[in-house]
């Protein structure tokens, strides 16, 4: 099946809005991951699964995640490359390692 050429500027569309979207609350949250949470496209397809089988949230970002969820399980998660490159890499997901120590 081909795509049209509505077909692909929707999903240039929802590919714009999900790189710009990036997680309001929870452990990948601005709380944990400051100044403004972890990028839709960087969250960990395990996650994202989570929230599909307890319920994704209500509204836009709901929506967002699901398809970020879909594309992600089906293993092509190098869509996401140029948004990633385009915004600085991949967004670090891991606590950053001291660099000094304060022994006294």
């Amino acid at each position: 099946m081909a795509f049209t050429e509505i077909e692909r500027e929707d999903f240039r569309n929802l590919l714009a809005e999900i790189g710009a979207m990036r997680m309001p609350f929870g452990m990948f949250g601005p709380a944990h991951y400051p100044p403004r949470g972890v990028p839709l496209v960087d969250l960990p397809v395990e996650y994202l699964v989570w929230f599909k089988q307890r319920g994704f949230p209500k509204g836009r970002l709901g929506e967002l995640m699901a398809h970020v969820c879909e594309i992600k399980e089906v293993g092509m998660d190098s869509v996401f490359d140029p948004i990633r490159q385009a915004n600085g890499g991949r967004h670090p997901l891991r606590a950053r390692k001291r660099k000094s120590f304060d022994f006294e």
